[in-house]
């Protein structure tokens, strides 16, 4: 919740002082852990890790070993690693989606200022056309004359022929 700059903060005070963070660095941070966390990458470090968990607690000497066969630790560790990767990947996506609908906003406004400005070219076009209907073209003119001419040549034709 932001607040708002027309009324007075809240004056809290408590024994222990709340934690402060940047919501955005920590969007960001969690945006980079999700685009890791769903690469080739990640799943290649993972398997190697859980291998050599596997391999090191099996065919170790017995007292090196620290987490013996069932592996409740290894389990224990991916538990906890899904616990933080899952609401990390869901805050990320949440960020992706605000992003997206501002996009969809702004090419919404941007399609309706095309439709806008096209509807008024085609009223301009419509327009020039009605004005142009009512000039003299010079195609026109020159059929217009070739029919003069024409005109003239067979009045011409006739006075000549008896």
């Amino acid at each position: 919740m932001t607040s708002r700059l027309d009324q007075p903060r809240e004056i809290r005070r408590t024994l222990v002082p709340r934690p402060h963070y940047d919501p955005e660095s920590f969007g960001r941070l969690s945006e980079r852990i999700a685009r890791f966390l769903g690469t080739a990458r990640f799943l290649v470090y993972m398997t190697v890790f859980v291998l050599v968990w596997i391999g090191w607690n099996l065919l170790a000497p017995a007292f090196l070993r620290f987490d013996p066969y069932p592996f409740i630790f290894l389990t224990l560790m991916l538990s906890l690693q899904a616990s933080y990767a899952a609401p990390l990947i869901l805050l990320a996506q949440n960020r992706q989606d605000d992003r997206d609908r501002v996009q969809y906003e702004q090419d919404r406004a941007r399609n309706d200022r095309s439709i806008a400005d096209t509807e008024y070219l085609t009223r301009e076009i419509a327009g020039l056309r009605v004005a142009l209907s009512e000039v003299a073209t010079r195609d026109f003119l020159r059929s217009e004359l070739q029919q003069l001419v024409k005109e003239l040549d067979a009045k011409d034709g006739h006075r000549t022929v008896p």
